[in-house]
């Protein structure tokens, strides 16, 4: 299982669609709305690497309102 931190810069004044949107995807656990340079980040997990890139491409940077994202996989050591 792979997680990761998506941070997320969206069109103005649309965190909180964003952020309710992307929570409903499967494989979120969790989507807040925060202040900084980026305006949500989303928790996610995933069963490998691959299934996770496809998830942020295919799932959350489709999503209207994204205008950016940076994907952070979480290490274990």
């Amino acid at each position: 299982m792979v997680q990761a931190y998506i941070l997320i810069q969206t069109d103005v004044g649309r965190a909180a669609d964003v952020s309710r949107d992307i929570a409903a995807i499967d494989g979120v656990t969790q989507a807040e709305d925060v202040t900084g340079p980026y305006d949500v980040i989303v928790r996610a997990q995933a069963e490998d690497v691959d299934a996770l890139g496809r998830m942020v491409v295919a799932r959350i940077q489709r999503l209207d309102g994204i205008a950016r994202t940076l994907t952070c996989p979480i290490v274990n050591i």
